[in-house]
């Protein structure tokens, strides 16, 4: 059956700067991945990198980085299964994990923007080409490579930049096309055959001429991302035949199949991801012939930037992921496509929020036993009873801020109180235990508590605090 999607490679987009997981359960993913028909990984290392030298304190400290054996087993193994491995190095906007280290301080743009790069230090043009250098180095017989360049927030807000703008004719465009025109010149000096991506969001309000004039025509190939499910066809359409006409024919498209609901959302809600891929199939088919989409990176993004929050786990978002890729291949969220989906992971349902609890093992969905606990535990901790215990009638009737301050509590109804928050407090530590307990299988310690610190830590708090409160108050009440 021909793919509706356009010729082009599927990627899957790693992002490691949160959750990054064990490399016995990145085998397992990458093995999925084969079987679910993706021709590469776009892979972003971050602080997971093994970086050497001057480089290494933008290693994890959290937990240890991938090391320099595991990268390569990670590339030999995703290449034996006929993936190709693309790193993703940020080159200017979203540096935080570089320019968070006192010694980057000086490179940066504005002092309280910790993501983006001063584009006028030689130092940190140095930085990015050396890092470019280490990853290159490490991936052997490497053709692909994407350079970031997205939300290049402040630029041109900075002392030098001021005084660069000062100069009649110059904009902000201009700034942000020349440092990455510098970049991807010098890797085509050092690496001739490397075919460069780049984001396009900084791109998307420049005149054709603007382009044309930059320097980046021939040089690299821009990747329009929008993750929206209601992703406006005409508008994106528009913008791809903008780069086409100002010479910029070789486009991606990147959608996304988590990681972009909402910056602390835990479970993905597959209906909304698919939708998107719906969408980028209309964009898909209204192409004129001389846009040649080189493919499309399905994004999972782990953290909205490197010094947010955890989103949703790749663990929980695997069903999403498959039904994104199927409806690429079948061109719309069909019968077919879903049947596909719960066959090839065992599964009732595409909605990771209603697949239950079962006896199945996790040889055909790696992590679902995780899956279903984490969904287990959102359910209880979203639920109103406990994540509003403080605000139900008894608590603020007969145990209010005032009551425990003074310590003058009814003993009969401040008992039930206790007994109540007791019960939750109970259930929400077994199921927590038992998150953890296999989380830590398939990610890192520090993912582990980062997550209960994140999400089952302000719900416990309160309820501990009330038993606490009660205790105390009832010493006081009751011989």
């Amino acid at each position: 059956m021909k793919s509706p999607w356009p010729k082009g490679k599927k990627l899957v987009h790693l992002d490691l700067k949160g959750a990054p997981p064990r490399v016995e359960y990145l085998h397992k993913l990458i093995e999925l991945f084969s079987q679910l028909g993706v021709d590469g990984l776009l892979v972003e290392y971050e602080d997971m990198f093994p970086y050497e030298g001057g480089l290494k304190l933008l290693q994890a400290t959290a937990q240890p980085a991938y090391s320099r054996e595991e990268v390569l087993s990670m590339q030999e193994f995703a290449k034996s299964k006929g993936m190709e491995v693309i790193p993703l190095v940020q080159t200017f906007g979203h540096m935080e994990f570089v320019l968070k280290h006192r010694p980057m301080w000086s490179l940066r743009e504005m002092a309280h923007c910790v993501g983006t790069l001063n584009p006028h230090k030689e130092e940190g043009f140095r930085l990015v080409m050396e890092m470019l250098r280490q990853v290159v180095e490490l991936h052997p017989g490497l053709n692909t490579l994407h350079i970031g360049a997205d939300e290049v927030y402040m630029l041109g807000e900075g002392e030098e930049s001021k005084l660069w703008l000062a100069s009649p004719g110059r904009t902000v465009e201009q700034l942000f096309l020349s440092h990455v025109t510098k970049v991807a010149q010098a890797i085509k000096e050092a690496w001739p055959h490397m075919t460069i991506i780049m984001w396009d969001d900084m791109m998307r309000g420049m005149s054709q001429d603007t382009l044309k004039a930059s320097g980046l025509v021939g040089l690299v190939q821009p990747m329009l991302w929008d993750y929206t499910p209601n992703l406006d066809v005409d508008t994106t359409v528009s913008l791809l035949e903008k780069y086409c006409s100002a010479g910029m024919s070789e486009l991606w498209a990147a959608s996304s199949f988590k990681g972009s609901t909402s910056v602390y959302t835990c479970v993905p809600s597959t209906q909304r991801h698919v939708d998107n891929h719906v969408q980028w199939l209309k964009v898909a088919a209204s192409l004129s012939v001389a846009v040649n989409l080189q493919g499309i990176a399905i994004t999972g993004w782990q953290r909205y930037d490197h010094l947010s929050v955890l989103c949703e786990l790749m663990h929980v978002a695997l069903p999403s992921l498959a039904v994104c890729l199927q409806t690429l291949d079948h061109g719309q969220f069909s019968a077919e496509a879903q049947s596909r989906v719960t066959e090839r992971l065992g599964i009732p349902s595409v909605e990771v929020e209603t697949i239950g609890r079962t006896s199945a093992d996790d040889s055909l969905f790696p992590g679902r036993k995780l899956a279903e606990l984490t969904v287990e535990l959102n359910s209880l901790l979203n639920s109103e009873d406990i994540r509003f215990f403080e605000n139900n009638m008894y608590v603020r009737g007969w145990f209010s801020p005032y009551q425990r301050q003074r310590k003058m509590v009814s003993p009969l109804i401040t008992m039930q109180i206790h007994s109540q928050a007791s019960t939750y407090l109970a259930t929400l530590q077994e199921k927590a235990e038992a998150v953890r307990e296999e989380m830590v299988r398939l990610y890192p310690d520090s993912t582990a508590q980062e997550w209960m610190e994140e999400h089952v830590s302000p719900v416990v708090a309160p309820l501990q605090r009330t038993t606490e409160d009660i205790s105390a108050c009832l010493n006081q009440m009751v011989p």
